[in-house]
């Protein structure tokens, strides 16, 4: 049971929330009655808004559309009009527009192109919407015009602002690779800037408008006569500077000309000049025995001036002497060199200066036909070089042909370059390089071959020996021939290779090009050591014979020695410089065996024996007279003979004689001492001429001409 308070407690709390609910329910009816009433007075205002967007509809629609149509009709007539003023601006193009054609585009070219532009624009509306109006002749004709007058004006631009490249400033640009010192680089400004522009807008416009080509024809004919002239004089630049100053040269950056002008020498190939310094140090000098040494020995007299002859002869036509007709060959060589660097450099910068001015599918085309007079003169030049190579070869002048070496090296050497220039081009330009290396080639391996023929079929001449047994003429050309080819031991490597018919020889190695070189080589040294024998044999003396072949077989080692060559020969052949050695050797035991004549009167084994203390008979002394007479005269003729002959080895001269005054000063004195106190003869003086010392000395001064 709940207590009593405690009911009347929670009676009093119902009762409470039960008035305030109903409060609550009073205050939410008041409130929807007045929302109800606020609804409607929304719904009432609504009603009339509606009402009277209605009413200003239906008056204003009409007015609207009205305004519209006018507003249409406004805009047509403004087209109109303006279509109107569009149609007669292309009337009245011809007449705005003739003034500044007749004048021509040269020194308003913007101009000048903006009024085709509006020309073109009127051709192309009365070919559309008149073609048969004369106002679209009249515009045509001034089209042709203005594109003759802007074809005549890239003509003219082409024409004054394209200048011969100097030959100073070509050979700047051909050194710089193998300048040491960093210069700044050389380039070369074919036209003006500005001027190089108005070509381009020209050249662009006539491409896309003016339909027509013709300009690149222009284009190349006077670009090909700039680079054609160019080489030329560079060129006429050699030959004048060798004739003036004998030294071509090139200034420093052009930039700086003006104020350093420091003279460069240009590289010389040194292939005729190498052969007159070695002649002119053979013909002073004669050959030393020491590596690197300077004691030569002159020769002197008749012996001296036939050599000298025989050598100038070898290196020497039948139409000058050597030094000039040499120089000329250099300075031929070194300006065509240069002119093949030359055309590589300035096609080159022709090239880029072309890829501005001409369309890209009509580049290599116009490129091609740029080229093709300086190439085709350097081409002719080459095959002229060939045709000269040949007919040296026909008449045995060697030395001329040797011209073909440096050349074809460079040739071959510059090729990457040329081939990398002439990408794009037509076979027939392509091939034009390797056709004259193939030439040049064909052309060495002939001079090659036919050396070494002539150096064995060399004749035996008597007038044409030495008389004093010293080296031949032949000797010292074959050699001289030789050591040029040291310059150049790739090139004729692959000059014998190219004639190879094996498979090999078609991707030859510098290995295979190496060995060829040895083997020819050893070739030419084997056909000059048969020749020599021949030779030898023209001499009645086989002492003076030995003589002979001593030298040219000791200066054939020294040269060898002296050079590369000996490498190159010890490719083939290992022992050849023991088995010249030997060839010496023997040559100087032969000499020896002509003193045997006289060493034999007192040698101990053809002396008469006798007993000591018992008187001579006449038989006895008459023996032993005969023994000195036959010395003394032997030895005096012998003295007399050998001391005219020749041995200009410093070393092998000392040495040969000392050998032999050991030998007969050792058996002379041994033949005094063995005499000396028997009394063969009254008069001793008669038959003791000499003492031992004195037969050294006569013996010392043997191959000696001056003493």
């Amino acid at each position: 049971m709940i207590p009593p308070q405690e009911a009347s407690a929670r009676r009093r709390e119902i009762e409470d929330k039960l008035k305030q609910e109903e409060e609550t329910l009073s205050f939410i009816r008041d409130s929807l009655e007045k929302s109800d009433q606020l609804t409607k007075n929304m719904v009432s205002i609504l009603s009339s808004f509606e009402s009277r967007l209605m009413k200003l509809e239906n008056s204003i629609i009409p007015v609207h559309k009205q305004t519209e149509n006018l507003q249409r009709l406004q805009e047509n007539v403004e087209k109109t009009l303006s279509c109107l003023d569009h149609v007669i601006s292309y009337y009245h193009v011809a007449s705005d527009t003739e003034k500044i054609i007749r004048e021509g585009p040269t020194g308003r070219l913007e101009e000048y192109l903006g009024s085709m532009a509006k020309i073109q624009k009127a051709v192309e509306y009365f070919q559309d919407n008149s073609p048969d109006s004369p106002e679209l002749n009249k515009v045509k004709l001034l089209f042709e015009r203005g594109k003759e007058s802007l074809e005549s004006e890239f003509r003219s631009l082409m024409t004054r602002h394209s200048k011969v490249v100097s030959p100073v400033l070509i050979l700047d640009l051909i050194s710089g690779d193998d300048e040491l010192e960093v210069q700044e680089e050389v380039v070369l400004e074919h036209l003006p800037e500005s001027a190089l522009q108005d070509v381009v807008r020209i050249s662009r416009w006539l491409v896309e408008y003016g339909r027509n080509h013709d300009f690149m024809n222009v284009y190349y004919q006077i670009r090909s006569s700039q680079l054609d002239r160019s080489i030329k004089g560079l060129k006429e630049h050699f030959r004048k500077s060798s004739s003036s100053s004998g030294v071509p040269y090139s200034p420093a950056i052009p930039n700086k000309r003006k104020d350093t002008p420091t003279k460069k020498p240009v590289k010389r190939p040194g292939t005729i000049r190498k052969a007159q310094n070695l002649l002119k140090q053979y013909s002073q000098h004669g050959l030393d025995g020491k590596k690197g040494g300077s004691n030569l020995i002159p020769l002197e007299g008749h012996e001296h001036d036939f050599r000298v002859k025989h050598l100038s002869e070898a290196l020497n036509d039948k139409h000058g002497p050597v030094a000039g007709r040499d120089d000329m060959l250099d300075v031929e060589t070194d300006a065509y060199i240069h002119c093949v660097s030359a055309f590589v450099k300035l096609a080159q910068s022709e090239y880029q200066l072309l890829t501005d001015i001409i369309p890209e599918h009509h580049q290599k085309k116009t490129f091609d036909s740029l080229i093709q007079d300086a190439l085709d003169g350097l081409m002719l030049e080459g095959e002229n070089i060939v045709s000269a190579a040949r007919k040296a070869i026909i008449r045995h002048d060697f030395s001329t042909v040797l011209t073909v070496f440096p050349i074809l090296r460079h040739l071959k050497q510059t090729k990457p370059e040329f081939d990398q220039v002439l990408q794009g081009t037509a076979a027939s330009t392509k091939n034009k390089l390797p056709s004259l290396i193939t030439s040049m080639e064909t052309i060495g391996a002939k001079a090659l071959e036919d050396f070494a023929d002539n150096i064995k079929n060399d004749p035996d001449k008597e007038y044409n020996m030495p008389k004093d047994g010293t080296v031949h003429e032949l000797t010292s050309n074959a050699i001289l021939f030789l050591q040029q080819l040291l310059d150049f031991q790739e090139t004729a490597g692959a000059m014998l290779a190219s004639q190879e018919t094996s498979s090999s020889a078609t991707s030859y190695s510098s290995e295979f090009s190496k060995r060829l070189l040895s083997t020819y080589i050893c070739k030419v040294l084997g056909n000059l050591q048969l020749n020599l024998l021949s030779k030898s044999k023209v001499y009645e003396d086989p002492a003076l014979s030995a003589i002979f072949l001593h030298n040219n077989y000791n200066y054939i080692l020294k040269s060898l020695e002296k050079s590369e060559l000996i490498q190159l020969v010890a490719v083939t052949q290992k022992t050849a410089e023991r088995s010249y050695r030997e060839h010496i050797e023997q040559q100087i035991q032969t000499y020896q065996r002509s003193w045997l004549k006289v060493t034999d009167y007192i040698s101990e084994k053809n002396l008469p024996v006798f007993q000591s203390g018992v008187k001579l008979r006449d038989k006895e002394r008459q023996m032993i007279k005969e023994r000195f007479k036959g010395f003394n005269d032997g030895l005096e003729e012998l003295c007399k003979i050998q001391k005219a002959w020749a041995i200009p080895d410093t070393e092998q001269r000392d040495k040969i004689r000392q050998v032999q005054k050991n030998i007969v000063k050792e058996t002379y004195g041994a033949f005094l001492q063995r005499y000396n106190n028997v009394p063969f003869t009254k008069n001793p003086e008669k038959y003791v001429k000499y003492q031992v010392d004195q037969v050294g000395d006569m013996i010392d001064r043997l191959f000696d001409t001056s003493a």
